[in-house]
């Protein structure tokens, strides 16, 4: 039976949707592999890792039938990929158990393993779903991504809060030194719902939501359990667990009514700070900030007596703050975003700061300082 048969470029985008998931080494062979399921003329691939599962259903050509079956999903797309994109490469079964991969005059004979070994995510019972458009909700993860922790102990810190409520969509990210937290207005209300997303979901839904804008922007659909999250997007189903923990009071550490308050260039502070990073140490990140009357000076040095000094004309008439941070957690925030100007509230140098969208509160990252 030919199980599909396509341009090599459409099989492999198909293939490559579902396989970011896919560890090339399990302590589990089978998910290795991708479970492929013909029904009819439509075919169907499924990855899991146990904690994920991905799947979507493509027309790729091919006897119609019904036909199931697992096979190394990286090996087939390391044997595509070095095939031309226009060929076109069908997918066989051989009847001896064994998958046969044809394109040109080139032919791999491929091992596979029972459909029915393969472990499903058993769907829990999911709660109403709402949808936003793929482009708010990337956003909004690429704004709060890079706060996450990794392979943090305290387990709920490795990944993002969502929270929905009303017509707001929240999402919020920390690892115990900074916090970032950025939302959306939703176009439909929707009960209120606070779920931790593992860290895995989040780098797996960046790389696959649609950025497109336009009045036409596609979307996606939204559902969660108790334990789990349904996500459906671009002809893909999408489900994960959930990270189990508290995620901390968030609102409690938005530092409030800080004083001082300086707003300035974004790109003109981010090339300070990667010019001045060059003179800190892979050890030891520290750069200072002395915030004065018209002036922000910043300054790094390491132990080899090198010492990088930077300064910034600012509009500011604030008391004089002299502030240590970790550049990195800095550069990070600055990278992410893409405003013009920022707004800094500080209170002192020994208190975190807030650091916002001037005369907008859907972005808000909050940074404690360190000692220099």
């Amino acid at each position: 039976m030919i199980v599909l048969k396509a341009p090599q470029d459409k099989v492999l985008a198909v293939l490559q949707a579902v396989s970011g998931i896919v560890e090339r080494r399990h302590t589990v062979p089978i998910l290795a592999n991708v479970l492929i399921r013909k029904t009819g003329g439509a075919l169907q691939l499924t990855t899991s890792d146990l904690e994920v599962q991905i799947r979507t259903t493509a027309d790729l050509g091919g006897d119609a039938g019904d036909f199931t079956t697992t096979v190394g999903a990286r090996k087939l797309i390391d044997i595509l990929r070095t095939m031309p994109a226009d060929q076109t490469v069908s997918l066989e079964s051989s009847g001896d158990g064994k998958l046969i991969l044809k394109g040109g005059k080139s032919r791999f004979t491929l091992a596979t393993l029972p459909a029915e070994d393969f472990p499903l995510v058993q769907e829990a019972a999911f709660g109403p779903a709402f949808s936003v458009p793929q482009k708010v909700l990337k956003d909004l993860l690429r704004q709060v991504s890079f706060a996450m922790a990794v392979q943090d102990i305290r387990y709920y810190l490795n990944g993002i809060l969502f929270v929905a409520e009303g017509r707001q969509l929240s999402l919020v990210a920390t690892d115990g030194h900074r916090m970032a937290m950025a939302s959306a207005t939703l176009e439909v209300e929707v009960p209120k719902q606070e779920v931790i997303l593992p860290r895995k979901t989040v780098l797996e839904l960046q790389r696959l939501l649609s950025d497109a804008g336009g009045e036409q922007q596609p979307q996606i659909e939204m559902q969660f359990a108790g334990n789990q999250a349904r996500f459906t997007f671009g002809g893909m189903e999408f489900v994960t667990k959930l990270v189990e923990g508290k995620f901390p009071d968030y609102q409690r550490v938005v530092p409030r009514n800080h004083p001082n308050i300086v707003v300035l260039g974004r790109a003109p502070l981010l090339a300070s700070l990667q010019r001045v990073a060059i003179m800190t140490t892979d050890k030891f990140k520290g750069v200072r900030l002395n915030i004065e009357p018209g002036t922000l000076r910043v300054a790094s040095n390491n132990n080899e007596q090198e010492e990088a000094v930077d300064e910034l004309d600012i509009d500011y008439g604030g008391e004089s703050i002299e502030i240590g941070f970790n550049v990195t957690y800095l550069i990070d925030a600055l990278s992410t975003l893409d405003d013009e100007l920022l707004q800094m509230s500080l209170l002192d140098g020994n208190s975190s700061v807030l650091i916002t969208r001037p005369g907008r509160d859907d972005f808000k990252y909050v940074l404690m300082p360190m000692r220099i």
